[in-house]
């Protein structure tokens, strides 16, 4: 049943946004289509208006950054046998198409035919930048922002782009692959100037190494723990 409503569904898009749509995929019980950016405002008007689709509840907004997809600076697969290495021999890096650094995803909703759509926009690393779905989507105002905010994509059209989880004056976006792990900058409140001042952050730079919790260990720690409490 769910099966023939996932293929409707996709007939249907078909049918009323084919011109729009460069990819189609059905997995997970949720139909994925793939949009040219500068085509997305219009794919989402029809999509919501048009009634035998119905799609009219905006249910989320994500971004993916896909620099160095792929790449792990740790053999996982032994892990648990050897423990991890102290990751000083990164492996190589994989290339990305510079088109498609960034993917922005909308997720939406049908109540009435009770079905989801997944709507995915690649955008490129030098200037990401898409059409805002506010005028569509009121709701969306939040999601695009945070999304501005965390990963620096530019939603033309947004009656107020601002940063809404970082402080004023920060830089950067954290949520990008290449922002730096200790961050860029850090404040302190100097008591000669009597005010917050911002300065190069001075922790040093170094590679996580995940903590394993082997077999041994565990049985150890767990009967030292069932002696203090027989004591």
């Amino acid at each position: 049943m769910l099966e023939e409503r996932l293929q409707k569904l996709s007939g249907l898009i078909k049918a009323h946004c084919g011109e729009y749509v460069v990819g189609s995929t059905v997995a997970r019980d949720e139909v994925t289509v793939e949009v040219e950016s500068s085509k997305v405002l219009e794919l989402m008007e029809i999509l919501k208006s048009e009634n035998s689709l119905a799609l009219t509840q905006f249910s989320d907004l994500a971004v993916v950054d896909y620099l160095k997809f792929g790449v792990a600076d740790w053999e996982t697969q032994k892990s648990t046998t050897s423990g991890f290495s102290r990751a000083v021999s990164m492996n190589p890096e994989t290339t990305i198409e510079s088109n498609k650094r960034f993917a922005v995803v909308y997720h939406l909703l049908s109540m009435k035919h009770n079905w989801r759509l997944r709507v995915k926009v690649f955008l490129d690393s030098e200037s990401p930048k898409i059409a805002s779905v506010t005028s569509v989507w009121p709701v969306a105002n939040w999601f695009e922002r945070e999304a501005f905010d965390l990963f620096g994509i530019m939603f033309e059209g947004h009656p107020d782009l601002r940063r809404i989880l970082t402080d004023y004056g920060f830089i950067g976006h954290p949520f990008r692959k290449d922002f730096p792990l200790e961050g860029k900058v850090e404040v302190r409140y100097d008591p000669d100037k009597k005010r917050v001042v911002s300065e190069p952050v001075s922790i040093e730079a170094r590679t996580l190494v995940p903590k394993v919790i082997r077999k041994e260990d565990w049985l150890h720690s767990s009967k030292a723990t069932g002696d203090r409490e027989d004591a």
